[in-house]
C-alpha cells in the first residue's frame, strides 16, 4: 500500500487507541470520585456519612450551656450530654453510606455513556439527515419497557396508586420532560456533544427566568448576578467552538426550556396532598414520567417522521451499531436519570451541587475526547466560566446567609 494509505492507517490506530485510553481514563476519574468521597467522609466533611447514634439537634437550656439528648440503649432515660461530647461520639460513631457512593459512580458512568451511546446512534442513522425524533422517542419506549419489567416481576417495586385526577395532574410533567428530552437528543445530533452539554448548562438561566415570570417565584440578587458568568460562558464556548452549529444552540435552548418547565410543574404537582405517598416513592414518579413522555414524543415522531419509519427500520436492520447503541443510550438514559434523583434527594444541596458540577465537568471533556470533539483554549475557558456560575448559583444564597 501507498505510504498515504498506511499514514491513515497509522492515524486511525492512534485515535482508536486514544478512545480507549480516555475511556479507561473516565473510569478511573469516577472511581477517584468515589475515592475523594470517601476521604471526605472519614473527615466528616460530605453528607455521605449517617450518625449510627439517635440524637437530636442541641438545645440551649436556661443556664446558656447546649446539650444534646442522647438515648441510652435499653432504657428510656434520656441523658443530656455536652454538645462537644456529643460531637466526638457522633464522629466515631458515623459510618460510611456505600450506597448513596454507588449512585453517584453509577450515576457519572451512566451519564457518561448515554451521551457516547446516543451520539454514536444518531451517526449511525445517518446524523443531520437521520432520524433523530425516532431515535428518541425510541430511546424512551426501552425506558418504559425497563419501568413495567420491574413493576410486573414479583416483589421488585410497588405499583403507585393514583386516582384519575392524580394521573391528569402528571401530563404537564410528562410533556414538558418528553420536550426537554427530544430538544436535548436534536442538539446533541446537529453539533458536538460537549457544546451541547455546555450550553445545556445554563439551564438555571432559563429557570430563574421562567420562575419569575410564570411561576410567581422570587430569585435573589445574588442568583441574578450569578448568571452573568453562566451566560458569558456560554457565549465564549460557542465562539470557540469550531464546529458551530445554529441548530444545535437554538435546539439546546429549548432543551433548557422546557426542563425549567418540567422543574416547576413537578414542583406543583408534588405539592398535592398525598400524592407522594399515593405514587409510592421516587422510582415510580420516574416511571411514570417516562411512560408519559414516551406517549408525546410517538405523537411527534408519527407527524414528523412517521412517512420515514420504513426507510429507519432498514437502516437499524442493516446497521447494528444503530440498534445496539439505541437500546444501550435508553437504559443508560433511564438508568442514570433514576440515580440521579435518588442521589440528589439523599443529600444537601451543597453536596448536590458539588456533584452536579463534577458530573458536567467528567461528561464534557470526557466525551469530547472520545469522540474527537475539538477543545479550543476559548472553548474550555467557557465551560469552566459557565460551570462555575453554575456551581456559585447553586450555592450563593447560602454564603450570603453565612455572613
Amino acid at each position: 500500500s501507498s505510504p498515504a494509505v498506511q499514514g491513515l492507517r497509522g492515524n486511525a490506530g492512534e485515535l482508536s487507541m486514544m478512545s480507549r485510553r480516555s475511556a479507561w481514563a473516565i473510569r478511573w476519574l469516577c472511581a477517584g470520585v468515589v475515592v475523594l468521597a470517601l476521604t471526605e467522609a472519614f473527615q466528616g466533611g460530605l453528607s455521605f456519612l449517617a450518625p449510627s447514634l439517635s440524637t437530636s439537634s442541641s438545645s440551649p437550656t436556661l443556664a446558656g450551656h447546649h446539650y444534646a439528648p442522647l438515648r441510652v440503649q435499653g432504657s428510656n432515660a434520656r441523658v443530656p450530654l455536652k454538645a462537644e461530647e456529643a460531637a466526638t461520639e457522633s464522629k466515631e460513631g458515623k459510618k460510611i453510606d456505600f450506597v448513596l457512593l454507588a449512585y453517584f459512580a453509577l450515576w457519572y458512568l451512566g451519564n457518561y455513556y448515554y451521551n457516547i451511546t446516543n451520539k454514536r446512534a444518531l451517526t449511525a442513522a445517518g446524523g443531520v439527515h437521520g432520524f433523530p425524533m425516532t431515535i428518541a422517542t425510541l430511546q424512551l419506549g426501552v425506558g418504559c419497557i425497563w419501568a413495567l419489567l420491574l413493576w410486573g416481576y414479583p416483589d421488585t417495586r410497588k405499583l403507585p396508586e393514583l386516582t384519575a385526577s392524580d394521573y391528569k395532574k402528571t401530563l404537564a410533567v410528562g410533556a414538558t420532560s418528553a420536550g426537554a428530552h427530544a430538544a436535548s437528543v436534536f442538539a446533541l445530533n446537529a453539533g458536538a456533544v460537549s457544546f451541547g452539554q455546555i450550553v445545556k448548562a445554563a439551564e438555571p438561566a432559563f429557570a430563574a427566568l421562567l420562575g419569575v415570570m410564570f411561576y410567581g417565584q422570587k430569585v435573589s440578587l445574588g442568583k441574578w448576578l450569578c448568571l452573568i458568568p453562566v451566560i458569558g460562558g456560554v457565549v465564549l464556548a460557542s465562539l470557540g467552538e469550531m464546529n458551530f452549529a445554529w441548530a444545535a444552540l437554538l435546539t439546546a435552548a429549548m432543551a433548557n426550556v422546557f426542563a425549567a418547565i418540567k422543574g416547576n410543574e413537578n414542583k406543583k404537582l408534588m405539592q398535592t396532598e398525598g400524592l407522594k405517598d399515593r405514587m409510592g416513592g421516587v422510582g415510580n414518579q420516574f416511571a411514570i414520567t417516562m411512560l408519559n413522555s414516551f406517549g408525546f414524543c410517538l405523537i411527534i415522531m408519527l407527524l414528523t417522521e412517521g412517512s420515514r419509519f420504513g426507510a429507519f427500520m432498514k437502516v437499524a436492520s442493516t446497521t447494528p451499531a444503530v440498534v445496539m447503541n439505541l437500546v444501550m443510550s435508553g437504559l443508560w438514559f433511564y438508568a442514570y436519570n433514576e440515580l440521579a434523583t435518588f442521589t440528589i434527594k439523599k443529600t444537601n444541596a451543597v453536596t448536590s451541587s458539588v456533584a452536579n458540577t463534577a458530573k458536567r465537568v467528567i461528561v464534557i471533556v470526557g466525551v469530547a475526547i472520545v469522540m474527537h470533539e475539538s477543545l479550543s483554549p476559548l472553548k474550555l475557558a467557557g465551560c469552566a466560566i459557565g460551570i462555575g456560575g453554575v456551581f456559585l448559583y447553586s450555592v450563593i444564597d447560602d454564603i450570603l446567609k453565612k455572613k
